[in-house]
C-alpha cells in the first residue's frame, strides 16, 4: 500500500463501562495506534449525543498527545460554527507549543443535530454558512494577518504553522479547493458523490499539491462473517439513531443480532455494514486497492468502533500488517 494510513476515534461510549471509561479508551488506544505504526490519531466533536463522550476535543487531543510521543495528534474536527476562531487559534498554539511539530487542525462545519443543543452552544443553524469567513479568520489569527480585530493578536498560535484540513461531505469541497487546504471527506452520500467532490476539489484548487483523505470504516477478521460481526454495533447505533433520535452507547453484537427489528431497521443495517470494508485480509486488501483507486487518496482515516474494544485492537493491528506499518515495542 503507497498511501497513509491514519485512525479517527469518537470516543463512543460502551453499554455498561459510561462516557468517562470511553475517553480512557481513547487515550489508551492511542497508544496501541502508536505502537503500530499509523501515521494520525484524531479526535471529534459531538454534543450532547449519549452514546459518544468526544465532547471536547482540543483537551482530549492534549490527553493524547501527553501518553504519546511519535504520531500526529489532531482533530477530525473541531466544529468552527461552535467556537470563536480567536480561542481556536489560541488552544491550538498552546498544543503545537507544548507538542511541536505533531499536532494537526481539522476544522468542520456542524453546529449540533438539535435546537436544543444549538442554543446551548449559543448558535443557530445560519452559523455554518460563516464556515468560510471563520476559517479565513482563524488562519489569519495564525498568520497574524487579520485586521478585524486592531491590536488582538492570538497568542501562542501567531506565527505557528500548523496542518489545518477541511472536513467536508459535498459543496464544502469547494472551500477546502479555494483556501488552498487539505481535504478530509467520506462517503456520507455515497461513493459516488464523494468521487464527484474529490474531482471537484482537484480541478479547482488553488495551491501547491492538492490532498485528500477519504475516510471509512475497516475491520479485518480472519472470517469474512467475523469482521462484519465487528461492524454492527456502531451500525445499529447509527440505525437505531434514526428510528429514535439519540444515538446509544454500544451493545454487544449477538444481543444487537437478536433484537427484534422492523424490515427497514433490518435492511438499513445490512445496508450500513455492506457500504463499509470489513473481511479477510486479502478481501480488505482488494477493496482499499479500489477504493484509493477510485478516489485518489492520499491518505485513509479509518473510524471503525465496536463493543469489543480488544477486538477493535486486533482488527487495527492486522490492517497495520496489510499495510506494512512499522511496528514498534
Amino acid at each position: 500500500m503507497t498511501f497513509r494510513i491514519s485512525v479517527l476515534d469518537r470516543s463512543p461510549a460502551r453499554r455498561g463501562r459510561g462516557s468517562a471509561q470511553a475517553l480512557r479508551d481513547t487515550v489508551a488506544f492511542a497508544r496501541d495506534i502508536e505502537r503500530m505504526g499509523y501515521h494520525r490519531f484524531w479526535v471529534s466533536e459531538h454534543h450532547s449525543v449519549p452514546g459518544v463522550a468526544g465532547s471536547a476535543p482540543t483537551v482530549l487531543a492534549a490527553a493524547v498527545a501527553s501518553v504519546t510521543s511519535r504520531i500526529r495528534v489532531g482533530t477530525g474536527g473541531v466544529m468552527l460554527p461552535n467556537h470563536r476562531p480567536l480561542v481556536v487559534a489560541e488552544q491550538f498554539g498552546v498544543l503545537e507549543s507544548l507538542f511541536p511539530g505533531r499536532i494537526d487542525l481539522g476544522l468542520g462545519r456542524s453546529v449540533g443535530f438539535t435546537d436544543g443543543v444549538r442554543q446551548a452552544l449559543g448558535q443557530g443553524r445560519e452559523a455554518a454558512e460563516d464556515f468560510g469567513d471563520q476559517v479565513r479568520e482563524l488562519l489569519a489569527f495564525f498568520s497574524g494577518d487579520q485586521t478585524a480585530y486592531p491590536g488582538v493578536h492570538a497568542i501562542p498560535a501567531e506565527g505557528l504553522s500548523l496542518p489545518t484540513f477541511l472536513l467536508a461531505t459535498g459543496s464544502g469541497a469547494g472551500l477546502a479547493a479555494e483556501l488552498g487546504l487539505p481535504l478530509v471527506i467520506a462517503p456520507a452520500r455515497g461513493q459516488r458523490a464523494m468521487v464527484e467532490a474529490i474531482h471537484r476539489y482537484r480541478d479547482t484548487f488553488t495551491g501547491a499539491q492538492p490532498y485528500v483523505v477519504v475516510s471509512t470504516s475497516v475491520a479485518v477478521a480472519d472470517t469474512h462473517e467475523a469482521a462484519r460481526r465487528l461492524l454492527v454495533p456502531e451500525a445499529w447505533s447509527t440505525v437505531y439513531s434514526r428510528s429514535h433520535g439519540v444515538f446509544p452507547a454500544l451493545s454487544p453484537v449477538d444481543e444487537i443480532l437478536a433484537l427484534p427489528k422492523t424490515d427497514r431497521e433490518r435492511t438499513r443495517l445490512d445496508d450500513i455494514v455492506a457500504s463499509q470494508i470489513g473481511g479477510t485480509p486479502a478481501e480488505v486488501t482488494d477493496r482499499l486497492g479500489e477504493l484509493v483507486e477510485a478516489t485518489g487518496a492520499h491518505e485513509l482515516l479509518v473510524s471503525t468502533s465496536t463493543y469489543d474494544q480488544s477486538a477493535r485492537v486486533e482488527s487495527f493491528a492486522a490492517l497495520a500488517e496489510l499495510a506494512g506499518l512499522s511496528v514498534s515495542a
